[in-house]
């Protein structure tokens, strides 16, 4: 079970679990483990593209331990049993399809 944070780059899933090496934690903005700041590293060989331009998401967990996926509205569902699989989540998450501009990528750009 872990958390992370998950890009979605043509029909493959780029999933990054946090294993705990990241000595700052994880977090939705700052200077911890988020798109932002982790792009640098993993975006795909050539990819000459922003953090924010491919659909995106992160996996957490509720106060009460129920994994969430927040995730933007333009990634498929059919990409939900991947996502568990890689961060292997035991439980059955709840799903946040987040509309805010957090979320937004190149798909939105004409809205």
């Amino acid at each position: 079970m872990s958390r992370g944070v998950f890009w979605i780059i043509g029909q493959k899933l780029y999933a990054f679990p946090f294993d705990g090496s990241y000595v700052q934690g994880i977090a939705k903005s700052g200077k911890t483990y988020n798109h932002e700041k982790l792009w640098e590293y993993v975006r795909p060989k050539g990819c000459n593209k922003l953090f924010d331009y491919y659909p995106r998401g992160r996996v957490d967990y509720t106060g009460k331990g129920k994994p969430i996926i927040y995730m933007s509205p333009h990634i498929d569902k059919s990409f939900v049993l991947e996502i568990i699989k890689e961060f292997e989540l035991v439980d059955d998450p709840i799903i946040r399809f987040d509309y805010s501009k957090h979320y937004h990528c190149y798909l939105d750009k004409d809205k």
